[in-house]
């Protein structure tokens, strides 16, 4: 592709160089370069692009996009400057792959909790509704049955530039995919076009990186704020900033809820460990996922279902049959009768929802005992919180190991106890290794007892000091209670 067709809408403020040369690739890690690339010098949180032109000229680029030119100019470089290489990475991303957001209907999701119930509940729904769909998700990305492995809730520019561009390619319809706060801050969705946005909630995370809740909720806002008026913004109205979501987008607005008026709503009728009987907008519909928190994701994807037009009766009887995420409220039963329920809730908001919805659903004598940890190098005054609510829920709690990334787990560990009250320390147990954790919590379980492992959910690994180990939640209890 030729510099002048990628350059087509982007805000240029000075060229130095030919616009016809060559464009083979687009890149903004300089080690991935090769001959006839474009580069794209960006300012992140680790390092700064700019700081690696020449090795990226060294590796082949012919192109390079950066905001202040260098003091050497080399003849055979063009060099396009612009004020925001990362906004301006993802508009070359797409005009290089072909704008391939418009070739489909793309419905970003967004909120702490429940982005990826619900993207992975739109792509099970509307494929069986018989699209061909994709999904980017947390746990994995597809293209119809095809699983491409996830490295991020929402990935770079150019890597999700190209599987949308394999998504056209390959005749999907629609695309369901997680918009992270940090994606949104950080540009990677800039130059997409979105049929919809989903607001699922928004509660206490990620303020390691925001640095203050109110500039959280201004990153989720920004997503709506971006969508034109073709498209529709779909918020859960029962979250306190749900309304917040809707003050400026162009988009059509709509609601949903289970308490307040909502343009879609919804009502439990029946609880139990498989399942739940759901009146939605006047229809009643048992689906086989669980919890006040499951009612509102499941809403949210009827809502957004009937704004992209398919017929009522036919999306309840598909959501009917379909089955949530991975990781997500994933239940095991032993043969002696232990209930194990997996869940990747890791925001007090979550762990509170899962314990809830426990607590309403066990029966007398039913003990509830959590498996709990934190992550390092992450948001740490969520940590005393999440421990509060477990206690607080449970009867009995062992608090352990998640990924402590570059952290000391013991450290992490003491973050968390700081939520314990001293009349609660004697149904508190710590135990740092996280396999002997849930190996423990299930040699305390008497037949019928609860055993919520709780944070990691889908992951199959456990990463220490920059390594990644094998480490599956679900797999270690189903071991432990085929010993028992």
């Amino acid at each position: 592709m030729k510099l002048r067709e990628l350059l087509h809408a982007i805000p240029v403020q000075q060229l130095e160089g030919i616009l016809e040369v060559e464009v083979s690739s687009v890149c903004f890690d300089s080690r991935k370069v090769s001959a006839n690339s474009l580069f794209v010098a960006v300012r992140g949180v680790q390092t700064d692009g700019h700081l690696y032109l020449d090795k990226a000229i060294e590796n082949g680029a012919t192109v390079l996009v950066l905001d202040t030119l260098p003091e050497q100019l080399q003849a055979e470089v063009t060099y396009v400057v612009v004020a925001d290489t990362s906004y301006v990475l993802g508009l070359l991303a797409s005009n290089f792959y072909g704008d391939p957001s418009k070739g489909l209907k793309l419905v970003g999701i967004t909120g702490t909790n429940g982005k990826t119930t619900i993207a992975t509940l739109l792509f099970n729904l509307f494929k069986s509704l018989g699209y061909h769909v994709g999904l980017l998700s947390t746990v994995e990305n597809k293209i119809g049955d095809r699983v491409i492995p996830a490295t991020h809730t929402t990935p770079d520019p150019i890597a999700l530039n190209m599987l949308l561009r394999e998504m056209v390619d390959e005749g999907c319809d629609y695309c369901f995919m997680e918009v992270s706060s940090h994606a949104v801050v950080q540009q990677r969705i800039a130059g997409l076009r979105f049929a919809g946005g989903i607001f699922s909630n928004i509660t206490h995370d990620h303020l390691d990186f925001h640095g203050t809740f109110d500039h959280y909720i201004k990153a989720k806002k920004k997503f709506f704020d971006d969508l034109d008026r073709f498209a529709f913004a779909l918020t859960n109205i029962d979250d306190r900033n749900g309304s917040v979501m809707l003050q400026n987008t162009f988009a059509h607005k709509k609601t949903y809820g289970l308490k307040n008026m909502a343009d879609f709503k919804a009502k439990i009728i029946e609880s139990h460990l498989d399942g739940m009987l759901l009146q939605v907008d006047g229809h009643e519909v048992w689906v086989k996922l669980v919890g006040g928190f499951n009612a509102y994701n499941l809403l949210a994807v009827y809502g957004a279902a009937i704004l992209l037009e398919q017929e009522t009766m036919k999306v309840l009887t598909a959501m009917s049959d379909i089955a949530g995420a991975e990781g997500r409220f994933d239940v095991v039963r032993s043969a002696n009768g232990l209930v194990g329920i997996v869940d990747y809730a890791h925001t007090p908001d979550a762990v509170e929802n899962v314990l809830s919805t426990i607590r309403e659903l066990r029966k007398s004598g039913q003990q509830i005992i959590t498996v709990l940890g934190c992550g390092g190098d992450r948001d740490k005054t969520k940590r005393p919180e999440m421990a509060e609510v477990a206690v607080r829920l449970s009867d009995k709690v062992i608090i352990t190991s998640d990924n402590p990334r570059t952290e000391d787990p013991m450290a992490i560990i003491r973050d968390m106890e700081a939520g314990v009250d001293s009349k609660d320390r004697k149904h508190v147990f710590t135990i740092a290794e996280r396999k002997e954790a849930i190996r423990a919590a299930c040699h305390l379980a008497q037949p019928g007892d609860i055993v919520l492992v709780a944070g990691k959910g889908h992951e199959k690994y456990q990463e220490v000091n920059g390594v990644r180990h094998h480490f599956d939640d679900k797999e270690i209890l189903i071991e432990t209670f085929n010993e028992q």
